[in-house]
């Protein structure tokens, strides 16, 4: 009789389990279906006008045709983009709010010493986006024209040189501490409250050399208001067909691109994932998109990059990558 019950107790438990997971992935795909059915924030965890929020205001007209439905940026800066971020980690996971973040998210372990998230745990990876490729400019009257020449410059002049950057943590930070690594050798580092007070500086040769992303640079090149000394990118910028790669002036192992990811809550249901991996991939797949990023330097990633493991495999290798330098370096952000 207690065997009887139990087996009636035990057929009605796994009965009433099999309803609740049919239900389950019949909500997941209904919510899938629905979704986004009202406004969708694309969070940027830095200032507008910057080459994050042209990617993400780009990639927010993409999102809203392919959902047809609103997709609103929204800038949240501040601390290196690390507060933007966790208002994201914070957020709802239902696919309401999603971010935008750059290689600042494989920097910021190593970067705060009291990070309020983990990277790799606590955000849903949707997929890579795009690299921005970086350029090395020295002042105008700097006497070095080329790398070959600048090199054993810096190498004389090591403790009078300084090198520029928008701030600890900026992308034209990263660059500067791995230029200096690569080239082992010590430069005087001056951070600045943004990009543009240093390119002014570097214009005016008050400071000697700035590492920073092409978006903010190709204009300044252009106008000879700067000296360019390479890209930190694998091939020549269309923008920029005649000044050389630094692989190309014989520094191995130095390419480097402000690559952009995007991301979800940790829990947000794998139907909506995917349909937002599936926005991101017509996106970077629009010829009109790519042709939009191209005029500032910036290009898209090929489509296996941009998915879930795509952008969790980098971004793993990225931090591992970053953390010895920057701990070298005794650099750290509050």
């Amino acid at each position: 009789m207690v065997k009887s019950v139990a087996l009636r107790l035990s057929k009605h438990a796994l009965r009433n389990a099999s309803v609740g997971v049919v239900a389950l992935v019949w909500g997941g795909a209904a919510a899938a279906q629905e979704y986004p059915n009202r406004p969708v924030s694309l969070i940027v965890p830095f200032a507008a006008g910057g080459p994050t929020d042209t990617m993400g205001r780009l990639m927010a007209q993409q999102f809203q045709a392919f959902f047809k439905q609103t997709v609103l940026v929204e800038n949240a800066p501040g601390a290196g983009g690390t507060i933007g971020v966790d208002k994201v980690v914070r957020a709802a996971p239902d696919g309401q709010t999603i971010l935008l973040m750059h290689i600042g998210m494989a920097t910021a372990p190593a970067l705060y010493k009291r990070l309020p998230f983990d990277p790799n745990k606590d955000l849903e990876p949707i997929g890579q986006v795009a690299d921005v490729p970086m350029t090395l400019l020295t002042r105008p009257t700097l006497v070095p024209a080329t790398l070959k020449e600048l090199i054993p410059y810096l190498k004389a002049n090591g403790d009078k040189v300084t090198i520029a950057n928008a701030g600890i943590g900026a992308a034209s930070h990263l660059c500067g501490l791995l230029f200096m690594s690569t080239i082992g050798i010590d430069l005087t580092t001056v951070p600045y409250k943004g990009t543009a007070p240093a390119i002014s500086d570097l214009v005016g040769g008050q400071v000697d050399l700035l590492c920073d992303q092409s978006t903010n640079t190709v204009s300044q090149i252009k106008a000879g208001r700067v000296k360019v000394i390479g890209t930190t990118s694998a091939r020549r910028l269309t923008q920029l067909p005649n000044v050389p790669t630094l692989a190309e002036q014989g520094l191995s192992g130095f390419e480097l691109g402000v690559w952009h990811g995007l991301y979800a809550p940790r829990g947000t249901p794998k139907p909506i994932l995917d349909r937002l991996n599936q926005a991101l991939l017509a996106t970077i797949k629009d010829a009109g998109f790519r042709a939009r990023l191209a005029e500032f330097g910036v290009e898209t990633v090929s489509p296996e990059l941009a998915t879930p493991q795509g952008l969790r495999t980098h971004l793993a290798r990225e931090i591992e990558k970053w953390s010895p330098i920057i701990r070298k370096a005794g650099i750290y952000a509050d």
